[in-house]
């Protein structure tokens, strides 16, 4: 059975058990500040756990997409060591919203599993949670009986809160959960040990494949449990496990979810899997990290420098890292793996077959970018050994710790290339350096927040702010949160007309007033599917009949600039081609930005046309067609875009501008008629990553202000050019006598220092075996500095040189040496030149032969070359 076949045997099976299939949620998350990454099945059903909002079937079942890089659950450093972890993964997953509960979960499992997958029943064990004292929980007695009617009872083990005790986060829904497991071991082995004792303790081969976990508690701040009012069941079944338990594998690797990834890249790497232990590891890590990789970035996550961005940037260069080191991929590999890739999950998640070209030409370009950033490591660290290995032999964990911050280098690559030059590491101080960023990262994200404390009972929260920007309102609850030492109070209104953030619109601010009080809404955001209003206080009466009021100024010029974003859109795709879509977006009141695919800059001319297209749809003053609980597919014929990564319901909000023009899913606020816009003008276009460009526009009175002031830069321009007739030739004129002008200085520097050069090659003293020329001298510029330090290493044998210079009032080291008594006589310029430069109030450095340093104390350059002399002196004297 392959694995396309094991996951519709999956859907089929629930499906026939009255399940809704409904498609993976994307692995990035959208209004969930608790998350980065879907990392488990239900978090896409997290507002039907805590009851902000009902499912559209009681029973669901799924195959989602998850990945476990950051957090609690963080399985990265194991991927690729063992069989079994992983960072991308597909959970299977069958839900119930209060309908079924235990017995169903527990008997559905084992048909499934011995069944219609043909498991062995004699290796198969359950896990039941065993009770908890602190938490005054007893043993699930239900979960024991059911097990026992289906199982001898020595094949149930029971577990402890870490391993039977489900819980999403710190406070919410959780409860007791039963594990599956199962011995895939051979028969010899088995007779041996049992697999009970096994279970739990991370054998390769005794794992973990299904958790049945009982929603039956809401956990509170204070760490209570509360019962839930409703019972429910959250199932996960790790895909790839199951794969290797029915393909009777002793891997997860070894399953066609990952061997034709694998067999690609050993092809390429001329090496073959299950030969050494080392390509191995690399050849899993790559089949790996490729999936997580691949699938973020068609889910809208670009690699970047920051949060999401980042987990996904050290994903991919642990890959390349692992090819670089033990495949010698030198050269970009990955972005080759996508076609392997797309093939195994078309039909299946067809996001990565409709971007593969995209996201392939995102991953080489990082990976260049990385090599390249591999490459200025090692060169680095190349200095840093030379400066090491004739002293203490140990690297700093320190700087270990830069070479993996800034360079990627993990700490075990770091300590091979030291071991194979006879030095080490200083493993201790590196792993201080790790935990003072961790507690810094730890402290930068907290947040503590309290309960919510209910005032009104609602159903649901109702937003009226596509029709208004004030209404009448109640507070529905409540809670209290600390951020960063600031107290703020999250509110729930019954309804309201702010807009919550979302969509790359900036959420609504505004006030709340009950007669002469008012209480100001700095920020409304959306956490799952709740509407949060954000204040500094709480109203004294919190029961009172509010009235709602939007800041309109800030309201009405986001709109423009969010309208304007729809009209940029369509206008791009007019003009550079229909490859271009949205992979991001940021609309305030101040600036609209837009991000779409597109990999080349784009010319003057374009930008001028897209300019013109916008500007003209704006005169037309198209009225907005807005329809709002459209089904999905009848939206999609209409011709709505439906952005990638992005989850969308079963209805949805259609913004027309002109049928023939712009049609887009949309849940933002926008202008009545384009005419409001005013005019349209793009300020910047750039690059923010590979194959993603960034334009930049302003709109309305903005847009008006930008141009006026253009004007009046150009305005002063003609004043200080006399106002010429033409002023781009006059601007032209002058460039062209700049250039000039530099190049005759360029000369005279050149010629002064062919003369200063002359007059320090007489003051060269030999001194024993050497040469030297220690002095000041005054140089017209920094080249010039550099220039004669190289001429005279080139030239003249066993050279010291140190030149303190004055360079147009500014004082300037140059320290430069033999290479032959940099080994010969332990010198290194670059420690020299740091020393020296306390003389003039500066630093610097480089490298052992030669080093430069700068400062601000012109007076201290005769302390420069008297403290020069004596640093010299016990090397020519010991000669």
């Amino acid at each position: 059975m392959d694995s396309k076949e094991i996951r519709k045997r999956f859907l089929d099976f629930f499906e026939r058990k009255q399940h809704e299939i409904v498609p993976s949620a994307p692995l990035v998350i959208h209004n969930d500040p608790t998350l980065m990454f879907t990392n488990a099945g239900m978090n896409q059903f997290k507002d039907y756990f805590l009851g902000n909002s009902d499912p559209s079937s009681k029973r669901i079942a799924d195959t989602q997409k998850c990945l476990r890089v950051s957090g609690k659950h963080n399985d990265l450093e194991e991927v690729g060591l063992d069989t079994y972890h992983h960072t991308m993964f597909e959970m299977l997953g069958n839900w119930s919203f209060g309908d079924y509960f235990k017995k169903e979960a527990i008997q559905w499992a084992w048909e499934l599993l011995t069944v219609e997958f043909g498991l062995p029943k004699d290796r198969l064990y359950a896990s039941v949670f065993g009770g908890d004292e602190e938490d005054n929980m007893p043993l699930d007695q239900e979960a024991l009986d059911l097990w026992k009617d289906i199982m001898p009872e020595e094949r149930i083990v029971f577990g402890n809160k870490k391993d039977n005790f489900w819980e999403m986060g710190d406070t919410g829904p959780c409860g007791p959960c039963s594990e599956i497991h199962i011995d895939l071991r051979s028969d010899a082995e088995v007779a041996k040990i049992p697999g009970k004792d096994l279970v739990n303790n991370d054998h390769p081969q005794v794992v973990e494949i299904w958790n049945l976990v009982f929603m039956q508690f809401n956990r509170l701040a204070n760490g209570s449990l509360q019962k839930l009012p409703a019972q429910h069941v959250d199932t996960g079944m790790g895909f790839e496990r199951l794969a290797m338990a029915i393909q009777k594998k002793t891997s997860n690797y070894d399953t066609d979810v990952f061997t034709p990834l694998i067999n690609f890249t050993a092809d390429k790497a001329k090496v073959q899997y299950g030969q050494d232990e080392k390509t191995d590891i690399a050849l899993r890590v790559i089949s790996d990290h490729i999936r997580a990789i691949a699938f973020t970035i068609a889910d809208g996550q670009l690699p970047s420098n920051n949060k999401a961005g980042y987990v996904i940037r050290r994903i991919l260069r642990r890959a390349v890292r692992y090819g670089y080191t033990f495949l010698n991929f030198k050269e970009p590999f990955l972005y080759e793996l996508l076609p392997v890739l797309a093939q195994q999950f078309d039909g299946v998640f067809p996001e990565l077959v409709s971007q593969q070209d995209f996201v392939a030409k995102v991953i080489r370009e990082e990976e260049s970018s990385f090599l390249r950033t591999l490459d200025k490591g090692l060169t680095k660290l190349e200095v840093i050994k030379n400066q090491v290995e004739n002293t203490t032999k140990v690297i700093d964990g320190k700087v270990a710790f830069e070479l993996y911050d800034t360079y990627g280098f993990p700490f075990d690559l770091t300590s091979l290339i030291a071991r194979e030059n006879g030095l080490s590491v200083d493993e201790a101080a590196f792993k201080e350096e790790m935990q003072v960023q961790k507690n810094r990262s730890k402290q930068d994200a907290a947040t503590s927040k309290g309960d919510w404390i209910e005032v009104k009972a609602i159903d649901e929260v109702v937003f009226l702010g596509y029709d208004a920007v004030k209404s009448t309102a109640q507070i529905s609850k409540y809670r209290e949160v600390e951020e960063k030492g600031k107290t703020l109070y999250h509110i729930v209104l019954d309804q309201t007309p702010f807009y919550a953030e979302s969509g790359g619109q900036v959420g609504d601010t505004g006030f709340l007033a009950d007669g002469d009080e008012k209480i100001s809404i700095i920020d409304t955001k959306k956490e799952n599917n709740l509407i949060i209003h954000f204040a500094n206080q709480l109203p004294s009466n919190l029961e009172a009949n509010f009235e709602a009021v939007v800041n309109t100024n800030k309201r009405l010029l986001t709109e423009n600039n969010h309208s304007a974003t729809h009209l940029l859109h369509a206008a791009l795709r007019q003009v550079l081609g229909e490859h271009v879509q949205q992979k991001g977006s940021l609309v305030n009141e101040k600036i609209l930005r837009f991000d779409f695919s597109h990999f080349a800059k784009m010319t003057d001319e374009e930008i001028l046309k897209v300019e013109r297209i916008v500007n003209a749809k704006i005169r037309e003053n198209i009225s907005l067609d807005e329809k709002r609980n459209v089904p999905i597919e009848e939206a999609k014929k209409l011709g709505a875009m439906a952005l990638f990564g992005e989850k969308y319901g079963d209805f949805v909000r259609v913004i027309t501008f002109d049928k023939a023009y712009s049609v887009e899913l949309c849940g933002g606020t926008h202008v009545p008629a384009t005419g409001h816009i005013g005019q349209f003008k793009i300020v910047s276009e750039g690059s923010v990553a590979a194959g993603v460009r960034r334009i930049e526009a302003l709109t309305a009175e903005s847009a008006e202000v930008y141009q006026l002031k253009q004007n009046e830069i150009l305005q002063q321009v003609n004043e200080l050019l006399n106002n010429p007739k033409d002023t781009v030739k006059a601007i032209e004129s002058l460039v062209k006598e700049k250039q000039e002008l530099t190049k005759m200085i360029e000369e005279i520097n050149l010629e002064k220092g062919k003369q200063q050069k002359e007059i320090l090659a007489q003051k060269i003293e030999k001194i024993n075996a050497f040469n030297v020329l220690i002095t000041e001298a005054e140089l017209p510029n920094a080249d010039t500095l550099k220039k004669i330090a190289f001429e005279f290493k080139n030239e003249v044998e066993n050279l010291i040189l140190i030149i303190a210079a004055n360079i147009a009032g500014k004082p300037q080291i140059a320290v430069m040496f033999s290479d032959n008594l940099v080994n010969e006589h332990q010198l290194h310029a670059g420690n020299m030149v740091r020393d020296l430069a306390k003389e003039i109030q500066g630093g610097g450095g480089g490298q052992p032969f030669f080093a430069t340093a700068g400062g601000n104390n012109l007076k201290g350059l005769s302390k420069v070359v008297t403290k020069a002399k004596e640093l010299i002196e016990s090397v020519t004297s010991h000669s």
